[in-house]
């Protein structure tokens, strides 16, 4: 079996990394890094002016019908240089699900706009008291007339501040099984009653928690059925967790590093325990590497990669764990200086990369939750209590 891209995905990604080379300067990666904000506006409409936003989606719904190779080369090269396309990726996650399970106002008039790179969507699922387990959302929907009135409070909404619509998870009714009771909306950001406070994170990112008092939106901002919102924010999650990673950039420059003689002359890489952890990271960047392009080959193809998105999220999130690990116990000190000192290894890319790694297996749904995932849809065990 081959797993190379072919002519046809390696054209096309020597195409991405040209247009990365003309926009994705340094600047760029400073302005985001001073912000904590994993999105640059620029950036975003220069792909959106490329069709790239929705490279993959059949023509007929605004899309440039790429093929699944294509669009993995395309993921792989973003990933791969750290562009901060995360406003991309939420805003065409929400887009794909609006025309599964949103109304026709919603196919003509939003979609067209989040793939054209007017606005972003944000995701407004996580609650303080509920983590992980987004069926315990209280935000409470309730009817007033022909519209909704929302109240509640979210975390971890990641560019709330930038966003101009959230997809938001609420609670209309309390009776039966708690997921039975939920209804998503698409609202405005600029509804009266929201409240933005920003959250800065150990791995250098901002998030926000987001107040909603007495929200008020019509029936035409419900995404779905009343009381269906499971189903819906399912497809959402599975497109969320069926992204591609790929590390191989960071190795290279791990080797490299462990190639550089240290203050006392010596590289660390002449040690046989060195190059046996260099060479387990590397078959993990592969396994990691693959597992991504198969969730992603499913989804391209028309299917939803439920079980298979939530083992390349598992996968790839806990070897970003045992990445970093790798990182201190190589380095040292030395790995831990951050950007901007001039005596920082490889810029400051390792200390970014060690605080990053530690939000990895909560952001995006936990790995407990993705191992739940696995076993009861997956290995059909039975639920867990």
């Amino acid at each position: 079996m081959n797993f190379d891209l072919g002519a046809e995905g390696e054209a096309f990604r020597a195409e991405v990394a040209a247009f990365l080379d003309e926009h994705l300067a340094p600047d760029v990666r400073d302005r985001v890094r001073r912000s904590g904000s994993m999105h640059d506006w620029d950036l975003h409409r220069a792909l959106a002016a490329r069709g790239w936003l929705a490279a993959g989606w059949p023509v007929e719904y605004g899309g440039q019908g790429r093929s699944p190779l294509e669009l993995m080369a395309m993921r792989e090269e973003l990933k791969k240089r750290h562009a901060p396309t995360e406003g991309m990726g939420m805003t065409v996650l929400v887009a794909r699900t609006l025309l599964a399970a949103g109304s026709e106002r919603m196919r003509t008039e939003i979609v067209p706009r989040a793939i054209n790179g007017e606005i972003l969507i944000c995701l407004g699922y996580t609650e303080p008291q509920g983590g992980s387990d987004v069926a315990a959302a209280r935000t409470r929907a309730e009817r007033d007339g022909d519209g909704w009135v929302i109240n509640g409070q979210k975390v971890f909404t990641t560019l709330a501040e930038e966003a101009h619509y959230v997809f938001l998870l609420t609670r209309t009714s309390t009776e039966g099984a708690k997921h039975r009771g939920l209804t998503m909306f698409l609202v405005p950001m600029d509804t009266p009653g929201i409240e933005i406070h920003p959250i800065a994170t150990l791995g250098g990112e901002r998030t926000n928690t987001v107040h909603y008092t007495d929200v008020r939106v019509s029936d035409d901002a419900r995404v779905g059925e009343v009381g269906g919102g499971w189903n819906v924010l399912m497809t959402a999650l599975t497109y969320e967790r069926s992204g591609v990673g790929d590390d191989s950039r960071l190795l290279t420059t791990i080797v490299e590093a462990a190639g550089t003689p240290g203050p006392d002359g010596t590289a660390a890489i002449g040690d046989p325990a060195v190059r046996e952890s260099l060479a387990r990271l590397a078959t993990e960047v592969e396994v990691a590497k693959l597992l991504g392009r198969r969730s992603c080959w499913i989804e391209a193809t028309g299917g939803l990669p439920t079980v298979e998105g939530s083992m390349h999220k598992l996968f790839s999130a806990e070897s970003r764990v045992r990445f970093s690990t790798v990182l201190v116990d190589l380095l040292g000190p030395r790995g831990l200086r951050e950007v901007g000192d001039p005596r920082a290894v490889a810029g400051g890319a390792f200390a970014e990369e060690f605080r990053h790694a530690v939000i990895l297996p909560v952001w995006g749904g936990s790995s407990e939750v993705q191992r739940r995932i696995i076993a009861e849809r997956g290995l059909g065990l039975p639920r867990s209590s």
